[in-house]
């Protein structure tokens, strides 16, 4: 292998190496951020019940669920189903 085609080789490792950590960095915000949206939707299925609501509001739900699927297509609404149930628990 030539000079020059080590040094390519070597670059291009060496940017897969940085994508890879920003994609590592970006993994632990959306674990986080996660983490917090369930617990916040946690706590307002938990007042509105005390305050004599349902569980939950589907129209809300929908809400979200377009939402997701408008920005990010079929894999927006399985993503978003995901999120609601991290929230809310699973449906019976």
């Amino acid at each position: 292998m030539n000079a020059s085609a080590v040094t390519d080789t070597q670059m291009a490792d060496d940017r897969i190496a940085d994508l890879r950590r920003r994609i590592d960095e970006i993994d632990q915000e959306l674990i986080s951020l996660w983490r917090e949206r369930a617990a916040i939707s946690q706590e307002v299925g938990a007042t509105r019940v005390a305050a004599g609501g349902t569980r939950l509001v589907l129209a809300r739900e929908q809400e979200i669920l377009a939402r997701f699927r408008e920005a990010l297509g079929e894999d927006g609404t399985q993503l978003a189903m995901l999120i609601l149930r991290a929230g809310r628990g699973r449906l019976v």
